[in-house]
């Protein structure tokens, strides 16, 4: 990530703003603006790194004098007491940006562990893990990317990055008689080439009905093992194939072991545990 896009930027303004960074009474009234000091950012737990672009342009946006030195890089693995990156120059700027940085650079580590924990349970599999689009408001480009440092994939970034027929697309066009397989067709003459239709369905006879269509990706909502299992004796590879809803460590290893081609995971960035990570401060 090592060119951020503005959207980046906005959202640390953003975050800068809600913690008056600039208007920080304990560090302005106690810290000499002239101490130096340097700034090393630790693991405080096992995991995989993710934030390194984001940490060092957080400090930069508090003080474009500082100088951020990564040590490790994203996707790499971490340990407790392991150094990730250094930051050197004003003490005050170092405190003053240290709870932003430290804040993204946890919340995508956290990801992209999670992620990782998931991609080593189906080792020789040829499912991929990906995730959806339940992310954080304004944090849907750091989620995303920290998904791939953990070694994920990506489903869709937004609305308009392909067709995804869910069951209330289905529900609001059955008011106008029209069944899952036409729904699925009308998607097929209306779309661009370039885009795939993706339909969801939560029955064998859902299967039969977006395969007999022409559904380029199909998705297996909900399914247990065993159902999901007879739904790819079905499609075999006329279509891909998508494992989603309800799926964690307990489960994932089956699911993968049915065939599916993609397991998707909201629970990645709906729900992840900030990775422990902290900066102490040094004086030379």
């Amino acid at each position: 990530m090592s060119q951020l896009p503005p959207e980046v930027f906005s959202l640390i303004d953003a975050a800068l703003s809600e913690d008056e960074t600039f208007n920080d009474p304990t560090t302005g009234l106690l810290i000499p603006p002239d101490i130096v000091g340097l700034g090393m950012l630790r693991a405080k737990a096992a995991g995989t790194l993710a934030g390194q672009d984001v940490a060092a342009a957080v400090f930069r946006r508090v003080d474009p004098n500082l100088d951020y030195d990564p040590v490790l890089a994203d996707g790499g693995a971490l340990s407790p007491g392991l150094d990730i990156a250094r930051v050197e120059g004003s003490a005050g700027s170092i405190l003053r940006a240290e709870r932003i940085a430290l804040n993204f650079m946890q919340r995508m580590s956290g990801i992209a562990s999670d992620t990782n924990r998931y991609v080593r349970a189906i080792d020789g599999c040829r499912a991929r893990i990906v995730d959806t689009r339940k992310t954080a408001p304004g944090h849907r480009y750091l989620d995303k990317y920290a998904v791939r440092m953990g070694g994920g994939h990506n489903h869709r970034l937004n609305l308009a990055d392909g067709i995804l027929i869910k069951d209330n697309h289905i529900e609001a066009l059955a008011s106008r008689e029209l069944g899952l397989g036409e729904v699925v067709q009308l998607a097929l003459e209306k779309a661009s080439h370039t885009i795939k239709v993706e339909v969801e369905v939560e029955s064998l006879a859902g299967v039969r009905e977006a395969l007999d269509a022409g559904a380029h990706i199909i998705m297996l909502d909900n399914m247990p093992v065993p159902l999901m299992q007879e739904a790819m004796d079905i499609i075999g590879d006329k279509a891909v194939v998508e494992a989603s809803g309800g799926i964690n460590m307990d489960t994932v290893r089956a699911v993968a072991e049915t065939g599916v081609h993609l397991i998707s995971i909201g629970g990645l960035t709906h729900s992840t545990q900030a990775l422990d990570i902290s900066l102490d401060l040094e004086f030379p």
